[in-house]
Order: structure tokens, then C-alpha cells, then sequence
């Protein structure tokens, strides 16, 4: 293991940053934690026709909620910046003329209709257009141009890109940290454009040229770059650098059929895939977020960390500490890893009884405020304590405690016809004459009195109780109903007895 464990989160401020970025930079976050290391944050924002001004903040907001915050990146402790690499810019100029000097890459002045031209032609035949070693001297570059063609070409104004020379007929032997030993044959290899005809490096030179000079340890990214793997790994030898290890994490797939999990499938199913909401400003649409959806980012981050990675045992809840702890790269699988909906709502029900009342009451408090209802914080609490093991978000308290804020308005016609008979309302009368008479209104003491009482009276518990809950919750439903009765009060009780006797 590297001295010194530097690992990077690199995404492209394109847009909203998807739950599998997320776990990118989860898995990051935990591999520098656990070893003492440092997590960065850098935005690659090269490509400047897909930038989207309000995506780079949405990012740090992200990781915040996430609980995951970047220990280097723009704006925080700045050791090895500028972290965009827009502002980096003229710094990879430099590293593309140092390849050009060793012979590792060479000026190409092809046009986009002359490459698309060859690509015709290879199609008509039914070959693949490569630019490569069995072609590149044929084409328009500084490989097949004499130095004084290339000279006027690049003082006359002519638009050229950079491109890397793959060596020919090599058998490239690499490691992956997830994926084991990987070969690859260079003679199927690209001639990659490493400088664009704009001024801006590719991904690839930029990434290299920053992983060397921010001193990156361990490069854990998405399985999507593994097809870059082999020219970045090209790419550290030609500088004479050594190269950092590579981690590849696999896709994280739809819950239904095959493939990536997108935003449509989200869309379909009704679940997020961004962890806050999003707003597009160019056209004004709104992405649902796991944090506005009512999940808790302990669950969110939980959930995520089982995508492709398992701790060897039958545990399932971790705390971010107790995840630093276990994590480890090793465990992480090379195949894909399915999303599901149903399992990342049970991790938060599972959050939800890990949570104190008091941290819940004062987020149903603010629902309750909403409704105009300023309750005691003591009352919620208590309430929040005997609904919270059926509630999957703090949004469900309403519907599963609503009858502890206010009288029933309306009643189940199902229980109404099954429970409600004719002789109902003269028991119900009774027992509101019970319930004045009770001194000491506790759950325990009221359920004493009200069940002798039955007793003594010889019919049966259904036929007080089930009567007893339709007038107090208006459906069968809720806690312990000397609980709800103790709660509402002795008034409320009696009223509520009453309305079900008049209205039903």
C-alpha cells in the first residue's frame, strides 16, 4: 500500500451528478479514509460545450448531504491547485509539446469531412476506419509530411489536433485492483487525440498530466473508463512517470431488464436517481432527489455502499464511520450490480428506528407546521414513538398519527358496516360515562377500568374496541388504543365518541 493514499472524485460539471457518480466518490471517500489518506475533488470541465453553470455547486452540495465533503478541491486547501481543469488550461499545452518532442505523438491536420470520407469508404467495404499504425502514414500528420509541410501548414493558420503514436504489436500487461491482470494488443488501439483543434486538451492528456501533478495514489473510477485504461497507462510511460494503481467499480444496472440505470428508468419507476433535486434552468424541469423524496443520507449513502461491494458477512447496516472501517477494494465484484427501489426504501425504514424521536419529531414538526398546527415539541415526540416502526419517511407520519392533531372527519366505510351496529351507539354512551369517571387518565389505568367494565358487562372486547378505535382514528388502525386515548385527552375522547354516535 502507497505511503501516502491520494485518491480523486473527477466528475464532469455537465449536469446533475448521477447516484453512480455518488458512489464513485463514496468509494473514494472510504478508501482514503481507511487509509489515514486524502480525498480530492477536481472538476474536469474540458469539455465547454456540455458545461452547465449551476452543475459544480450541485456537486459540493451533493457530497455535503452525503456526508462525504472533499478534503482538497476548488476553494479548499488549495495545495495543488487551481482543481478546474478549464483553469489549469495552459499548463497542458506544455505536456503535449513534451510528447511531440520524444516522438510519443505528432500533429494531425485531417479534416472532420476527410475523416468522415475514409470512414465511408471502410464501411462500404465492410472494414472498421481506425487511425492507427496501419494507416497513420498515409493520412494528413506530421508523420507523413515532411517537417517543412508541417511548418507552413501550422504558420498558414491550419486547424491540426495532437494525437498520441500507439506503439505497434505490443502486448500491453496491466493490473487492476478489482479486475486482476488485463492484456491488450496495441495494434487494436486508437491513435487517441490528446490536444483539440480548439486549444483544450482531451480528457485523457488532462487527467494524466493533473492525476501526476495532484500525486494521486489510486485511481478508483466507474467501469466506463476501463476502454481508456490501456492508453493512460501508455500515456504514464511515455512521460516516464510512474503510473498510480487503477480500480475499476462496476456499473450500477436498471432494476428491470438490461443496461446502465438511467434517469428514464427513475422516471418510469418513480424513484430518483439524482441525490438532490435538480433544476434544469435552460428548460425548467425538476429532478426528483433522494433528499427531497424524504430519504436520510445515512440510509442513501448505506444503500449505495452495497452496490457492487459487501463486507463478506450477512450485516447490512453500517454507519459511514463503521464503512471506512470494513471497506475494502478486494470485496468490491467485477460484475454489475443491480439498483432496487424496494431495497433502498427498507434502508431507510431501517434508519428510521436507528433514529432518536427527538431528531424525527423536530422534522414532523415542520409537516405539522405547514398544516398551521404549532404543537408541543414533548407531544410529538411521544406520538413520533408510536407510529415511527410502520413509517418508511418522516412524510408518512401524517397519514399513520393525523388523528392525534385533529378529530376524525370522516370514517372507513368498510370497518362502518362491519363494526358499527345497532346497538353500538347505546354502548358507546356508556362508555363515555365510564371514561368521565376516570381520575387518573393514564394508558394503563384507563385500560383497567374500560376492560372490567366490558367484563362486567358481558359482551364481547370486539364489539367496545373496534366501535371504540373507527370513533377515535376513523379506521382500524394506529398504536395501542389506550395510548391514542391517554394522547388525546379525556375531552377529545368524549367528543369524538360523540360525532361517531351522531354521524354514524
Amino acid at each position: 500500500m502507497t505511503d501516502n493514499v491520494r485518491v480523486r472524485f473527477a466528475p464532469s460539471p455537465t449536469g446533475p451528478l448521477h447516484m453512480g457518480g455518488v458512489r464513485t466518490a463514496l468509494f473514494n471517500y472510504l478508501f482514503a479514509k481507511k487509509h489515514n489518506g486524502t480525498f480530492v475533488l477536481r472538476i474536469e470541465d474540458t469539455d465547454q460545450t456540455r458545461y452547465v453553470a449551476n452543475a459544480e455547486k450541485y456537486i459540493i452540495n451533493s457530497l455535503e448531504w452525503c456526508n462525504i465533503p472533499f478534503d482538497e478541491g476548488p476553494g479548499k486547501n488549495e495545495k495543488f491547485g487551481p482543481y478546474r481543469q478549464s483553469e489549469r488550461k495552459d499548463l497542458y499545452k506544455q505536456y503535449a509539446d513534451e510528447l511531440l518532442a520524444s516522438g510519443w505523438a505528432y500533429y494531425a491536420f485531417d479534416t472532420a469531412e476527410e475523416l468522415d470520407a475514409h470512414r465511408k469508404n471502410h464501411e462500404e467495404k465492410g472494414k472498421t476506419f481506425i487511425y492507427n499504425w496501419h494507416n497513420r502514414e498515409k493520412l494528413q500528420n506530421s508523420l507523413a509530411l515532411s517537417s517543412d509541410e508541417v511548418k507552413a501548414k501550422i504558420e498558414a493558420g491550419e486547424k491540426f489536433v495532437i494525437r498520441f503514436k500507439t506503439p505497434k504489436d505490443e502486448t500491453l500487461v496491466m493490473e487492476d485492483e478489482i479486475r486482476g491482470t488485463i492484456s491488450v494488443n496495441t495494434s487494436t488501439l486508437d491513435d487517441k487525440v490528446l490536444f483539440k483543434s480548439d486549444g483544450m486538451p482531451t480528457y485523457h492528456l488532462a487527467n494524466i498530466v493533473d492525476d501526476h501533478l495532484m500525486q494521486i495514489s489510486h485511481v478508483i473510477r466507474g467501469e466506463e473508463w476501463l476502454p481508456s485504461l490501456p492508453l493512460h497507462v501508455l500515456l504514464y510511460r511515455a512521460f516516464g512517470w510512474d503510473a498510480p494503481k487503477f480500480a475499476h467499480l462496476p456499473l450500477i444496472l436498471k432494476p428491470v431488464g438490461k443496461g446502465k440505470l438511467s434517469k428514464r428508468d427513475g422516471d418510469k419507476l418513480g424513484f430518483p436517481v439524482f441525490p438532490l433535486e435538480y433544476l434544469n434552468e435552460a428548460t425548467g424541469d425538476v429532478s426528483r432527489g433522494y433528499k427531497e423524496d424524504g430519504y436520510f443520507s445515512d440510509a442513501f449513502i448505506n444503500m449505495l455502499a452495497f452496490l457492487g461491494w459487501n463486507p463478506g458477512t450477512e450485516r447490512e447496516l453500517f454507519t459511514l464511520k463503521e464503512l471506512t472501517e470494513v471497506f475494502d477494494l478486494k470485496r468490491v465484484s467485477k460484475s454489475g450490480a443491480k439498483f432496487s427501489p424496494e431495497k433502498t426504501k427498507w434502508f431507510n425504514q431501517q434508519y428510521m428506528q436507528l433514529k432518536s424521536d427527538s431528531e424525527l419529531s423536530g422534522a414532523f414538526a415542520l409537516i405539522l407546521a405547514k398544516k398551521g398546527l404549532k404543537i408541543e415539541n414533548s407531544y410529538i415526540e411521544k406520538v413520533v414513538s408510536l407510529v415511527k416502526e410502520r413509517a418508511v419517511f418522516v412524510s408518512d407520519f401524517w397519514d399513520l398519527a393525523s388523528f392525534f392533531f385533529e378529530n376524525p372527519s370522516e370514517y372507513e366505510a368498510k370497518a362502518v358496516k362491519k363494526q358499527w351496529k345497532e346497538t353500538t351507539p347505546d354502548l358507546m354512551k356508556e362508555l363515555i360515562s365510564v371514561i368521565e369517571g376516570i381520575e387518573t387518565f393514564e394508558s394503563e389505568n384507563i385500560e383497567t377500568i374500560v376492560k372490567a367494565w366490558i367484563t362486567e358487562k358481558e359482551v364481547g372486547f370486539g364489539k367496545v374496541m373496534q366501535p371504540l378505535r373507527l370513533s377515535l382514528v376513523g379506521a382500524l388502525k394506529g398504536p395501542h388504543l389506550f395510548d391514542i386515548i391517554e394522547m388525546v385527552g379525556k375531552e377529545a375522547t368524549i367528543q369524538r365518541l360523540n360525532n361517531a354516535i351522531s354521524n354514524l
